[in-house]
């Protein structure tokens, strides 16, 4: 590998304008693919094999064109105190509401007046519109929402309290104000770490290239593949962040191979055939650990993780290639200006001088204190993971939204007029195909529906024009995520087999709770299955790279440990509240159900990146002949600054997200920085040098028959270094080398 990836290095060095027109023509195309696109529609929530989903399709093929796909709004009134909705003035303001919706847009599909709809509640004190629209959220106009917008504030003008709920009113969230934080960021921390503006701007400008053309190309087969907007955000978020930081690694092997006196394309060659291989390992973990989220068998999460392993795969390729390329043209200008005037001077050496530096004493202090380091790392991240004792899962709604917001109190008056149920019916989908009476089973099946306990209304619709069958509508007493509310659905499911038995009716549970709850179960029912996948399949590629049984294990012990304190920080601040102001936390509540899968892929594939990095340089020195503790101190010296720099840009660019105002996206961004917080800072920098430390010789211990067994892929370069030694010793002059010398 090493030898192969020193190869192409240097034809990259050599064959540089080819290289750079290849990826820029790559970028236009992909983005000339994205602007001539159609606007992708939103795709569709759906879990397979699960009951809701099931129900949800036998709705479609027996109510054809009853489920709408297009946006929806409800505009909720409520009247001064003392005052009623039916009022002859409220009633005119409503009205007149309901003629402007209509007439606002023609993109509106219908509009409910709540007077002979049946939305008055029974105090007559609120009422509401339901608004819906020809086509999704995505695709509503900036027309079409101000009109919806307007009307809300005409009748509030009218002194009535109005508010407006439904996806159609949530607000567009442009991501990019986040991207350029983390951009931001991340330029502080290249400059600050190369002291060179030139190799500060190569990895932010090859990161750019790289998910301009993943983004551009997500865009481009959005329709396609039926792609929603998360799909591109987790791809820009983890594509910046491994972009930048593979990038580094080369960037910063390059500068240490000119330090020690090798000439540009020497440099080039080696820092890709070094650096390159822990770049490609590292990033084969990310792409085994996204491209797992297959498994969970839910379509929004597969795509997500695929496109964001494509993002993955596209900023490899572009570290091994196209960072050479940038290298042989900013050749010693990557350099900072002392290290250019000291090998001007033929005085610079690999470390730039040779005082200690800090990644050094601190190594120097783990190896010398193994378990007090230990001990306090690992307790201190099993304290950080308490909270995880008490975590509930969930998937928000308006109820999570910002107290203040208007969809909130839509939300909270809807609740106080209709009861707390009403913000999340069930929907009883009744098949009455086998059914000797129709008509008779659903009227068994709906009186039945009104003796579970946690039931508030029992809504039946008639039969649809096959007359096989009908929809009725239960609303719970309670809040759609609360436990009585799921205790609900569990019984009415349990008692179905009696109704079957009696009645000859099929009765499946759907609606957006009831959907909840079996993707909140489906997400747990698939945590261990995945874990087991990913770490098991990575714990196998760690044994290649590195050798070693013991270091893989390793590895993934403290994988497990930060993702759980990462976890617990996540239950602490979005669902306790804790420190919620400064992190964007408006509304307290349950946690996203698929926060922890998704944490344990995403986390544990940028795990595994400083694994590789960090440890890559220790086993080097180690198969060189050093010591086990020389060896992690040699490979503090090397990796501790670039792996800081790394971890200090990945948590730049997910914190980023954290102000980007959709709740999702926050909870995600600030998920992932606090893993690499914890990862990297406590795990990899603590307690993998102290395990190590501990371990010595057995750290790199493998069984004779396995060794002999696996494939040497040389992630060290030992092999590349015996090639070298061939090269040196067969033909001590290198003419190309020679040319390009007399052109720098």
């Amino acid at each position: 590998m090493a030898t192969f990836l020193y190869k192409l290095g240097r034809m990259s060095f050599r064959r540089r304008w080819l290289v750079v027109l290849t990826w820029v023509a790559l970028l236009v195309l992909a983005g000339v693919g994205a602007s001539s696109a159609a606007t992708p529609k939103e795709p569709g929530f759906s879990i397979p094999g699960t009951e809701a989903q099931k129900a949800f399709d036998l709705l479609e093929e027996r109510f054809p064109g009853a489920i709408a796909d297009g946006a929806s709004a409800r505009i909720v009134f409520k009247a001064p105190d003392g005052q009623k909705m039916t009022d002859a003035k409220h009633k005119a303001e409503v009205n007149k509401t309901v003629a402007d919706l209509k007439s606002g847009s023609d993109q509106v599909s219908d509009v409910a007046d709540p007077y002979t709809g049946g939305a008055v509640s029974e105090d007559k004190t609120i009422v509401y519109i339901s608004v819906s629209y020809k086509v999704s959220s995505m695709e509503l106009t900036d027309k079409t929402r101000e009109a919806l917008t307007d009307t809300g504030e005409q009748a509030r003008d009218a002194g009535l309290q109005v508010e407006i709920g439904g996806d159609a009113a949530m607000a567009e969230v442009d991501p990019s104000s986040a991207e350029m934080v983390g951009i931001a960021i991340a330029a502080v921390v290249l400059a600050i770490t190369f002291g060179s503006l030139v190799a500060a701007g190569l990895p932010l400008l090859t990161a750019i290239i790289g998910v301009g053309i993943g983004i551009s190309s997500i865009t481009a087969l959005a329709n396609v593949f039926d792609l929603g907007t998360t799909t591109g955000t987790l791809a820009t978020m983890i594509g910046l962040a491994v972009g930048i930081d593979y990038a580094l690694f080369i960037v910063s092997r390059f500068r240490a191979e000119l330090a020690d006196g090798k000439s540009h394309e020497e440099a080039v060659g080696r820092a890709t055939g070094t650096a390159g291989s822990a770049v490609v390992f590292a990033g084969l973990t990310v792409v085994i650990a996204l491209v797992g989220l297959a498994v969970v068998n839910i379509p929004m999460l597969t795509k997500m993780g695929f496109a964001a392993a494509g993002a993955v795969v596209i900023a490899v390729v572009i570290a091994i290639t196209l960072i050479p390329a940038l290298l042989a043209f900013a050749k010693d200008r990557a350099l900072g200006r002392k290290l250019r005037k000291a090998r001007k001077a033929g005085t610079a050496t690999a470390h730039g001088s040779d005082k200690p530096n800090m990644g050094t004493r601190w190594a120097r202090l783990v190896v010398r204190r193994p378990i007090a380091v230990l001990l306090v790392g690992v307790v201190g991240l099993g304290i950080a993971a308490v909270p995880v004792g008490s975590l509930q899962l969930g998937l928000p709604d308006e109820g999570s939204s910002a107290p203040e917001s208007s969809p909130r109190k839509a939300y909270d008056l809807l609740s106080d007029g209709f009861g707390p149920g009403f913000n999340g019916p069930l929907t009883l989908v009744v098949d009455v195909k086998k059914s000797e009476n129709a008509q008779s089973a659903v009227d068994e099946v709906a009186k039945r529906a009104e003796k579970f306990d946690g039931v508030a209304a029992v809504i039946p619709a008639p039969l649809n024009k096959a007359g096989d069958a009908a929809t009725i509508t239960v609303v719970p007493k309670d809040r759609p995520s609360s436990v009585k509310t799921e205790d609900l659905v569990h019984d009415i499911r349990e008692a179905r087999g009696a109704i079957e038995t009696d009645t000859g009716a099929k009765v499946l549970v759907t609606g957006a709770t009831a959907m909840n709850i079996d993707f909140s179960q489906r997400m747990n029912d698939a945590l261990v299955p995945y874990l087991a996948l990913v770490v098991g399949l990575a714990f196998l590629l760690l044994v290649l790279v590195f050798r070693s049984i013991l270091v893989p294990l390793k590895a993934a012990l403290g994988f497990l440990l930060s993702v759980l304190a990462a976890l617990g920080a996540v239950v602490a601040v979005f669902q306790w509240g804790w420190l919620g102001e400064l992190f964007n936390v408006e509304q307290p509540g349950p946690i996203m159900s698929m926060m922890p899968i998704f944490m344990v892929g995403v986390v544990f594939g940028l795990a595994m990146d400083y694994e590789v990095f960090l440890v890559t340089r220790m086993r080097e020195a180690y198969v060189h002949g050093e010591r086990p503790g020389e060896a992690v101190v040699t490979g503090f010296r090397h990796g501790a600054r670039v792996v800081t720099a790394a971890a200090l840009i990945m948590v730049g660019v997910f914190a980023g997200f954290i102000g980007s105002g959709e709740q999702m996206v926050t909870m995600i961004g600030f998920g992932l920085a606090i893993a690499v917080i914890f990862d990297a800072f406590v795990v990899r920098m603590a307690i993998v040098p102290a395990v190590l430390a501990l371990l010595g010789h057995k750290a790199w211990w493998l069984p004779r028959w396995l060794d002999r067994a696996l494939p040497n892929v040389d992630v060290e370069g030992e092999q590349l270094q015996k090639h070298l030694a061939a090269t040196e010793s067969a033909a001590p002059g290198d003419p190309d080398e020679d040319r390009e010398l007399v052109r720098t």
